[in-house]
């Protein structure tokens, strides 16, 4: 946030001191003169603001809420998005710092400004006075929703506790979790009363961004009150101290509640919709026109004036900034590390454009499975995407394909026998996953055949090629000795500066993050509508909620370049899967999909099969608690100068996540636990 009247509060603390000990010191800033102007709301906002819990650049799961961009990537938290090579990439079962103290303390900034602002309405319009208070209930609905999907139920703070005070007055204990998301629901609703159509200034809040953030947080609470039912043994219980419940529904009010959240979810995000005040970004996008659809979705996340952005966290160079380019950019442009974010073939399998196998699988044989026939042969590695989804290529740097005007050669090894060529494995199941191409006969035996590289520079090995030798790995790897290569195969686009000039490294990324965006909404009003139908709940808004829906993912899906809908969703498992689907894809490394798996409770061995939007045999990628991803790994054939592709479990710095039902609820900071008499502990811990 921009606040342009930061001086005032640098004048106040060159007043010179007072030697009346009565007299407050002069480096404390009165209410006086915080909440009675305009330039002293700034400050007050501005602290506020600066310690939401947003999750952009500045935000890593296994870390927490830290505002630190070390290490900067995205979708790493074993959602099947991408993989990193450090430790950070990690299935997302807690954090390091919980958000809690945090929390509270942002919490009560929010109801000091709810309680000590009427002393100074005068000073304000109306409408401006009642913006800040709605700002406030705002950022306490967006801390509560935090808290409730991390921990559940949690202490409703709902005004100032002040010291000294009886214990009794200061120890708040966890509500139930039916009671915590019905107080961000309430907390929302007066928001979107109070706030204007229209932020008054950059980086506040509207009516719209508020509605928006409700219906995310009302999709979050009717899943789980919905799906949480369907987790082996009913994730639920009581706390020891309390008797309360703090995690889960009770049976006989979770689907009532269900599908009470889920209309205030589809309400408010049609009312967005219907406002006008967004659309989806097209400035770039012509019909059938896959070169302009694909720059067209580069473009929308560079584009601050998108009219897609609801709600944007802004970083400026030098004062605020972020890392993101110099972690997760291509091994060539390494400053001081790369390759943080390296998508996986589970998700590209997602997108449309592809040859398949009868599993649905992406084909790179001749056969009915990945160990049948003989390797598909490809000119240039580009040639093997040339009929996937534009959004995609938006996404994902693919080999071959240029990147800040330079070639993103990513070759993971030189083949040097003759073709047609077999699959290189004879096994691709998970049991087999640690077996690596290093480790072939092709790469050990002589004579040799497969041509591989531990790492770069002076660990770049030679393979014999057309009369000469070329290197046996790309310039961006894969390295089989070094995961700062390219771990996967592909490279993740979105969000990284393209500019050439633009020379990557710590602490110089100005790239703002979208926190919120209108394919966001359609993507919940459309989730929200489904969902009611499958549970036979009328529209809450009169509107016809699949054709509400249908719309909603076409529109999105034209955007994307990829094919209609053939008729309307239904309100059925096939219906709810295509939204989820389609969701999965449109908002992959934006911090939301971690979430969704959450929600949906598909993480856990039983649920996995679901994990993808849609049904699929979950033996494929796990075993029990534990599961991994797999690359797509382009070979140069040395005979022909061609490519081919295999489709194999992470070959570099292998990963492994796991992932338990209990994991689904965050455990309370033992000290909160310990030095409390009314803080329970989750049930299961």
């Amino acid at each position: 946030m921009k606040i342009q009247n930061i001086f005032i509060l640098i004048s106040l603390l060159c007043i010179a001191s007072c030697t009346d000990l009565d007299v407050p010191p002069p480096n404390v800033i009165g209410d006086e003169t915080l909440m009675s102007s305009e330039s002293g709301m700034d400050v007050y906002m501005a602290r506020m603001y600066g310690r939401m819990p947003f999750e952009d650049f500045k935000y890593m799961a296994q870390w927490g809420v830290e505002f630190n961009s070390w290490l900067g990537a995205l979708g790493i938290e074993g959602t099947g998005e991408s993989l990193n090579r450090d430790g950070i990439s990690a299935a997302f079962t807690g954090e390091r710092t919980a958000y809690w103290g945090q929390a509270l303390a942002l919490i009560r900034d929010a109801n000091y400004l709810i309680e000590r602002l009427p002393d100074f309405q005068s000073s304000f319009p109306e409408v401006t006075y009642n913006h800040y208070i709605g700002e406030a209930y705002f950022v306490r609905a967006y801390v509560f929703a935090a808290m409730a999907k991390r921990f559940g139920g949690v202490p409703l703070v709902t005004s100032v506790l002040r010291y000294p005070s009886a214990d009794s007055d200061l120890e708040i204990p966890r509500s139930t979790e039916e009671e915590t998301w019905d107080q961000v629901l309430s907390d929302f609703d007066t928001a979107i009363e109070l706030l204007q159509p229209i932020s008054p200034k950059r980086g506040y809040s509207n009516k719209y961004v508020a509605l928006s953030f409700k219906a995310e947080a009302m999709l979050y609470a009717g899943s789980v009150a919905k799906y949480n039912e369907t987790v082996p043994g009913r994730l639920t219980g009581n706390g020891v101290k309390t008797g309360v419940r703090v995690i889960g529904f009770s049976e006989q009010t979770a689907l009532t509640a269900s599908a009470r959240y889920f209309g205030e979810a589809y309400k408010a995000a049609n009312e967005v919709i219907n406002s006008g005040q967004y659309d989806l970004y097209r400035r770039r996008w012509a019909p059938g026109d896959r070169q302009a659809q694909y720059q067209n979705m580069v473009d929308m996340f560079s584009d601050l004036t998108s009219p897609e952005n609801i709600y944007v966290k802004e970083f400026e160079f030098p004062t605020v900034t972020h890392g993101y380019d110099a972690y997760s950019a291509p091994f060539i442009f390494k400053a001081p590390l790369a390759s943080g974010t390296c998508p996986t073939l589970d998700f590209i399998e997602l997108f449309e454009g592809f040859e398949r196998y009868p599993d649905g699988k992406i084909k790179v044989t001749t056969g009915n499975s990945i160990t049948e026939g003989n390797y598909l042969m490809y000119d240039s590695p580009m040639d093997f995407f040339a009929n996937a989804e534009p959004r995609l290529r938006a996404y994902v740097i693919f080999p071959s394909d240029v990147f800040k005007g330079r070639e993103i050669e990513i070759r993971a090894g030189v083949y040097t026998g003759s073709e047609p060529i077999r699959p290189l494995f004879n096994n691709y199941s998970f049991a087999t996953a640690e077996e690596r191409y290093q480790h072939l006969p092709a790469f050990t035996g002589n004579p040799k055949t497969l041509y591989l590289s531990p790492r770069e520079g002076s660990g770049q090995q030679s393979a014999p090629f057309q009369g000469g030798t070329i290197p046996a790995a790309g310039e961006n790897g894969p390295f089989f000795d070094n995961g700062e290569g390219c771990l996967t195969g592909l490279y993740g686009r979105k969000w990284l500066n393209p500019d050439p000039s633009f020379e990557a490294a710590e602490g110089r990324s100005a790239q703002h993050f979208v926190i919120m965006r209108y394919a966001d909404v359609l993507l919940t009003a459309a989730e929200a509508g489904v969902e009611l139908a499958m549970a036979g709940v009328p529209s809450p808004d009169g509107s016809d909620m699949l054709q509400v829906a249908t719309m909603a993912i076409n529109d999105i899906r034209e955007r994307a370049g990829a094919s209609l809908l053939n008729g309307n969703l239904t309100g059925d498992i096939t219906g709810r899967n295509i939204v989820r689907k389609e969701r999965r894809k449109e908002l992959a490394l934006e911090h939301k999909t971690k979430w969704d798996l959450r929600r949906w409770r598909v993480q856990h061995y039983e649920g996995r099969d679901g994990f993808w939007g849609e049904n699929r045999p979950k033996e494929d990628f796990s075993v029990d608690t534990r599961y991994r991803f797999r690359g797509l790994y382009p070979f140069l054939s040395a005979e022909t100068g061609r490519y081919f592709f295999d489709a194999r479990f992470q070959w570099v710095s292998l990963k492994t996540f796991e992932f338990n039902i209990v994991d689904y609820y965050f455990g309370i900071p033992n000290g909160e636990v310990a030095k409390s008499p009314v803080i329970d502990q989750q049930p299961n811990r």
